[in-house]
């Protein structure tokens, strides 16, 4: 294997930005930090020009990119073009995300993410399943026509071994009493949303073993002064994680900075709930029978319901600079370390660590992405248009 120096970035760790530093790959995984003018003689060096080096972006909640959905190709080559529309913008590692719909088709999504991990297609870590054991109430662009209760025959399908991580999003309150705690023994990370649960039941759902709430704020009960909700239990919680859309319009920046200022930084996760037209001019997609317009970065149906997202990662980290006021080394935290955390992956990405594989994004100056590596391997189709990489032996 070629040792490979990433050089001229500053390099973004969890505890401070690091000038003059040099990023060491070697075979798919990296081999550490060292002074720019200090590399191993033998390395290949890569002269980035500027800007910042961070861990990969890893998104929780991606329903499709590239003019693709999930649950309209649930196959490998659906995956293949939703992860290549996401990875020009800074994401290395995704859960696709497969809204409510029946047993059949997210059995054929499940199948599908095994044999895209057995493929080796780059980025996939695993499955999202968000629904259908949501309330109705609370179904925000959601289906209820294919809402059903989180049975014992839907538990044995859900925990059945596969590849990657598996993420259920749930409505608590649905959920019988034992369901969360049987799906977190089978490795299964179980996601509270779209619900109508206050404040008690969400408390016994985190005793259960759940681990997260499917963007905050949205789709759930709110904080209030004799009922905390679910808002207020996911905010004095301090175990738990929470993702976040900040795209200006899921979610006003304030209640966000309020959040993080309950909170801390720490469980906040940026989020995309990204649909098909990612990485595309498209104007209008359909949904689950429904049509859905684009316009100035909101995607909603006919009668002005929010229809996930047309925001990427790197979007959602220059917003998270710009809306909520956090240093980047905090958005970096919220885009990487902190999702690999929740989806329990944290031992093996996330942070620009030794021994972590090198899942890598180099932001411009301008905090455009130029460049990404997943597992070493280098893609230079990204959102900003650059020089190609000056390469050199290292001096």
């Amino acid at each position: 294997m070629t040792l490979t120096a990433l050089c001229g970035a500053q390099v973004v760790t969890p505890a401070a930005i690091l000038p003059g530093t040099a990023l060491l790959i070697d075979g798919g995984r990296i081999a550490g930090l060292c002074a720019s003018d200090a590399c191993p003689p033998d390395a290949l060096r890569i002269d980035l020009h500027g800007g910042f080096l961070l861990p990969g972006f890893i998104d929780t909640q991606v329903n499709g990119g590239g003019g693709v959905l999930f649950n309209d190709a649930p196959d490998v080559d659906g995956l293949r073009t939703i992860m290549a529309a996401h990875r020009r913008f800074g994401t290395t590692g995704m859960m696709p995300t497969l809204i409510s719909d029946d047993l059949a088709a997210i059995e054929r999504a499940i199948d599908a993410v095994d044999t895209a991990i057995a493929a080796g297609v780059p980025g996939i870590l695993g499955i999202h399943i968000e629904g259908p054991f949501l309330n109705a109430d609370k179904r925000g662009i959601h289906d209820p026509g294919k809402f059903r209760l989180l049975d014992d025959a839907a538990i044995a399908f859900l925990t059945r071994p596969g590849r990657g991580v598996r993420l259920v999003t749930l409505a608590p309150e649905l959920a019988a009493p034992g369901t969360i705690r049987a799906l977190r023994a089978a490795g299964v990370v179980v996601a509270a949303g779209h619900s109508m649960a206050g404040y008690a039941a969400t408390r016994e759902a985190l005793d259960e073993g759940l681990s997260g709430f499917t963007h905050l704020f949205n789709a759930m009960t709110q904080l209030g002064s004799r009922e905390p909700g679910m808002v207020g239990a996911a905010l004095e919680d301090r175990a738990s994680f929470f993702g976040l859309i900040v795209d200006g319009h899921h979610v006003a920046p304030a209640s966000l900075r309020v959040a993080l200022a309950a909170r801390g930084p720490g469980g906040a996760m940026l989020v995309t709930d990204a649909m098909s037209p990612v990485g595309t001019d498209a104007t209008r997609f359909t949904l689950m029978g429904r049509e859905i317009t684009v316009k100035d970065g909101v995607c909603q149906s006919a009668d002005g319901t929010l229809a996930g997202s047309a925001l990427s990662m790197a979007q959602a980290v220059r917003n998270a600079v710009e809306m909520l006021g956090v240093d980047l080394v905090t958005a970096s935290a919220m885009a990487s370390g902190n999702p690999a955390r929740f989806l329990r992956i944290a031992d093996r990405t996330g942070t620009l660590a030794p021994g972590l594989a090198a899942d890598i994004v180099h932001l411009n100056d301008a905090m455009a992405v130029t460049r990404t590596w997943i597992g070493g391997a280098l893609s230079e189709g990204a959102e900003a248009g650059q020089a190609a990489a000056e390469t050199s032996p290292a001096r």
